[in-house]
């Protein structure tokens, strides 16, 4: 079972969510009380299933915390697909040379409004040139960029690393491939530094954003149908047909 801080809904495999999951009713079984939600609410950051354990466990009626799961779910998936979106932009920038004026542009399109001023964004980006290079520096916080930081966060640093491959080059970006956090963003890179071609990155990492937002949908689908049945009280075996029912 993932520590509370390790889960992350969006990366944990199927299995492993569905196991927190069967964890938690076999300690609510043993300890015969809900002190175990009480704990994981307190120490819980991922939100779907901080949500969870907020209203499946609360006086909410089952069709409430159905409709409020729905919107809370539609809501991630929504910030997930655009936070990997913004990686996939900018892969294409980096695989093509693009301007990082209209890489920009491409970015916040993705939003309703502008995340900050262009020229606040090139001003943060350019200071992370500066950043870099004291010695002892640790390039995994710094660099680090993932569906969990706020938009304009990931807007900055993404943009320091098509300003880095348009000054210095592509091949320049590959000590950094051990830092950049996200999978999603760092094969995307490693492909572009294999002189991938940009429009077939795009077309490419569209593809896994699609498939990583549709399998993360039915995790969240499990995982409400397995907090209702603990909090119905089903037998773990019980528990768990729903949990296989997932599965292939």
């Amino acid at each position: 079972m993932d520590t509370p801080q390790d889960l992350d809904i969006l990366e944990m495999p199927l299995e492993g969510l569905a196991a927190y999951w069967l964890s938690i009713k076999k300690i609510m079984d043993t300890r015969k009380g809900r002190a175990i939600i009480d704990e994981e609410i307190a120490n819980t950051a991922e939100p779907f299933i901080l949500h969870l354990l907020e209203t499946a466990f609360s006086s909410l009626t089952t069709d409430m915390v159905r409709r409020l799961s729905a919107v809370k779910q539609e809501l991630l998936l929504e910030d997930y697909a655009r936070k990997i979106d913004l990686m996939r932009l900018a892969v294409f920038a980096i695989a093509s040379g693009e301007n990082p004026r209209i890489t920009l542009v491409r970015m916040d399109s993705k939003f309703d409004v502008p995340q900050m001023r262009e020229e606040k964004v090139f001003e943060m980006a350019t200071a992370m040139f500066d950043a870099i290079r004291p010695k002892g520096v640790d390039l995994s916080i710094l660099l680090s960029v993932d569906h969990k930081l706020k938009a304009d966060r990931l807007l900055v640093k993404l943009l320091f690393y098509v300003m880095f491959a348009r000054r210095e080059g592509r091949q320049g970006l590959e000590r950094f491939l051990p830092h950049m956090g996200s999978r999603f963003f760092s094969e995307g890179v490693s492909l572009a530094i294999d002189n991938f071609e940009a429009d077939f990155l795009a077309h490419h990492l569209e593809e896994i954003r699609d498939q990583t937002i549709a399998h993360t949908g039915r995790k969240m689908d499990m995982a409400l149908e397995m907090a209702l049945a603990i909090r119905d009280k089903l037998p773990y075996d019980d528990v768990f047909r729903i949990a296989r029912t997932y599965m292939l």
